[in-house]
């Protein structure tokens, strides 16, 4: 393990979602649910939603490299999340649910063009519409959406028909980047 981690901030549709699954990737130390991408100077939850602050619902994932590369992290996100719909994902429709690759540096930028051209394609049908654009901010999303998945699983509907067939997917497809249970 190095002591150097990276960052990387995706956007696939409800935080709570994409949060889920890289909480157990191997070599991520953190994940930080927020908003990103958009064109006010804040950010929360009600006015994300309303769809006029063009903020997308992230997750800011904290990952040794070393561990598990940004090519692997996207790897995983492009396979987790549908990256064919615009504005959407399953009944979450607005911008604010849009599939998108906020890159750090010229070389993230570099890898998700990469991804999204050759490995996404091999994955879906249909064309991939994940937007690539440069990380400017992050505001982090109120404290209830932290761990959601972690805290209420299957207590609620929506984790339940949402989010665990794409936890099931990425423990099936991704086994061997899961996080060793202790």
């Amino acid at each position: 393990m190095s002591n150097q981690l990276a960052l990387a901030t995706l956007g696939g549709g409800c935080f709570w979602c994409v949060e889920a699954i890289f909480e157990q990737v191997e070599g991520v130390h953190a994940v930080m649910s927020g908003y990103s991408g958009g064109d006010k100077a804040t950010a929360d939850y009600k006015t994300v939603c309303s769809g006029t602050t063009k903020h997308a619902e992230v997750v800011q994932v904290s990952f040794d490299p070393s561990v598990t590369s940004y090519q692997e992290i996207l790897e995983i996100f492009f396979t987790t999340h549908d990256p064919t719909t615009p504005n959407r994902q399953g009944n979450d429709v607005g911008p604010q649910y849009r599939s998108v690759v906020f890159y750090h540096d010229e070389a993230q930028k570099a890898i998700a063009e990469k991804i999204k051209a050759d490995y996404a394609p091999k994955v879906w049908d249909a064309p991939i519409v994940t937007e690539i654009a440069p990380f400017e901010e992050l505001f982090p999303a109120e404290e209830y959406h932290h761990g959601y998945y972690s805290k209420v699983g299957e207590r609620n509907p929506y984790c339940t028909f949402v989010i665990t067939p794409k936890v099931s997917k990425f423990r099936k497809l991704f086994s061997h980047k899961m996080k060793a249970k202790s």
